[in-house]
């Protein structure tokens, strides 16, 4: 059985190909099996905008080539007198459960939210009212932070493949579509991640588990140098090890531990606002079109270099999507992103956002509990600015030309626009680097200029980091690891999931 690679062009004008019918044309072969490797469409030549395909096939009539095998993690199930308690069902959690309850484990998985149905009712009349549920929210309830977001799939970390071929093969078996394999920038939607994260739940109670909804880890009691049990509202539970992915909004849970002796530290983090724009907008400026055949809504990557050397980027590009409010705790307004799977509603946000070193810009040491203040009294500025979750906004071009601006247009925001200058709003050091920043973008992308801006985007990662062990990953304590975003050591959907599996793969050994 031979095995080769082919490169295929296909404009977007076109229907999708037969690729059968072409591998067969191209090659000659009559009996063979295909996959595609990868697909991404190339809209560098405007005039020009094709999908680029890598296409695998193997026959026996090729004389050479061998298939080259994915690397994908395999637990090794044995029964095992081990009980781990995980809080938090984000990735981390999640995939951490999955993992451990297919290696042999006992698990219990706490989430301090209610099941993804409710947080969605939650979530509806948090939008309609403006009455936040504190467990139900855009940051909290099953699924965790990502169930309502774009739901990218994308990872810059290298060394995650045996993960993240695990991930993808257990987001399609649970009803993730076959095309995340392949995309170079996959992406679920909020839509496909409301039905995956049931599916995974169901399988997870078939293999098991037991999931306590409504139940957030309030306090960990220490013993002879080890976690001995966790408390909750309604009871305290024992266990062998601890994972805690409550993700980078859990401020209760970061002090709580900063108070049992578990080491954190500051680390950069980055703060904006989002910007949003009509699709059309984006699409023309990437595209120079309206809209393209076969194609859903353009995207784009930003980065600047500013005269001070402090980046400035766009992150958490929701194309086709709406700006949510995703404050995780009552009297703090922060926003945030989300798309559906189609990507189809008539605009397009993405943060844009300053880095930041606190020590550097206050100019003096900060510990962990003193970065999460600070963080969490800029939340509440924004909240205390109307008394509620209106969003401070004004137009790129206003903030540019330090200006009041003239007129909002509509918004996909649900609960209200007031004009504010963000000078006032967000701390000097980052205001010159961001208008310089969106200067550069402005020429970048046509029409950028024609955007808005409202804030607070302060969700790119935790403003800690925990301190861990370099190979075996505990945190402090031997049997206790924080995975995911709450480690202050990933972000996103696939890196954090990833944390999580490599803290499982640590404690089966």
């Amino acid at each position: 059985m031979g095995y080769k690679e082919i490169e295929l062009k296909v404009p977007v004008s076109l229907p999708e190909p037969d690729l059968e019918h072409y591998l067969r044309k191209k090659s000659g072969l009559r009996d063979f099996s295909f996959q595609i490797l990868r697909k991404s469409l190339d809209a560098r030549n405007k005039s020009n905008i094709y999908w680029q395909y890598r296409i695998g096939f193997q026959s026996s009539e090729l004389k050479s080539g061998v298939k080259p095998q994915a690397e994908t993690l395999v637990p090794e199930f044995r029964p095992r007198d081990k009980q781990v308690v995980i809080a938090g069902t984000g990735p981390a959690g999640i995939f951490a459960a999955l993992f451990l309850l297919k290696s042999g484990f006992r698990v219990s998985l706490l989430e301090r939210g209610s099941r993804v149905e409710k947080r969605l009712e939650s979530v509806r009349n948090f939008e309609k009212t403006g009455n936040l549920d504190r467990a139900n929210n855009y940051a909290f309830g099953e699924g965790g932070a990502g169930t309502f977001s774009d739901g990218k799939l994308t990872s810059r970390t290298k060394s995650i493949s045996p993960e993240r071929n695990f991930i993808f093969s257990e987001l399609i078996r649970h009803g993730a579509p076959e095309e995340i394999h392949y995309m170079t920038h996959p992406h679920l939607g909020t839509d496909n991640l409301y039905r995956i994260t049931q599916n995974l739940r169901k399988e997870l109670l078939e293999l098991g588990c037991q999931i306590l909804f409504d139940h957030q880890l309030t306090e960990v009691e220490v013993s002879s140098g080890s976690i001995e049990s966790c408390d909750t509202p309604t009871g305290r539970i024992e266990a062998d090890y601890f994972i805690l992915a409550t993700g980078h909004s859990s401020y209760d849970t970061y002090r709580m531990l900063i108070r049992k002796g578990v080491a954190f530290r500051p680390k950069n983090f980055a703060i904006g606002f989002r910007a949003e724009h009509l699709q059309e907008v984006i699409n023309r400026a990437q595209w120079g079109c309206a809209k393209l055949p076969n194609v859903k809504a353009a995207e784009y990557r930003l980065t600047s270099s500013t005269p001070d050397n402090t980046p400035v980027y766009s992150f958490c590009m929701c194309p086709g999507g709406k700006v949510v409010p995703a404050t995780a705790y009552p009297h703090t307004s922060v926003v945030n992103g989300m798309s559906y799977y189609k990507r189809d509603s008539k605009w397009a946000n993405a943060a844009i956002v300053a880095g930041i070193n606190l020590e550097k810009m206050l100019g003096k040491e900060v510990s962990a509990e003193e970065a999460l203040f600070w963080l969490e009294k800029l939340e509440a500025s924004y909240f205390d600015l109307y008394s509620n979750y209106t969003a401070p906004a004004t137009t790129i071009q206003a903030f540019l030309e330090n200006k009041a601006a003239k007129n909002l247009p509509e918004s996909s925001y649900p609960l209200g626009l007031a004009d504010a200058d963000f000078r006032d709003l967000l701390p000097a050091p980052v205001i010159s680097p961001l208008q310089s920043g969106l200067k550069q973008f402005c020429k970048k992308l046509k029409a950028y200029e024609t955007g808005i801006i409202l804030g607070l985007e302060s969700k790119t990662s935790s403003p800690v980091q925990v301190l861990r062990h370099p190979d075996k990953l505990f945190s402090t304590y031997e049997n206790l690891f924080l995975a995911g975003e709450a480690s202050g050591w990933s972000g996103g959907i696939i890196s954090s999931a990833a944390d999580g599996l490599r803290i499982a793969k640590q404690i089966s050994g």
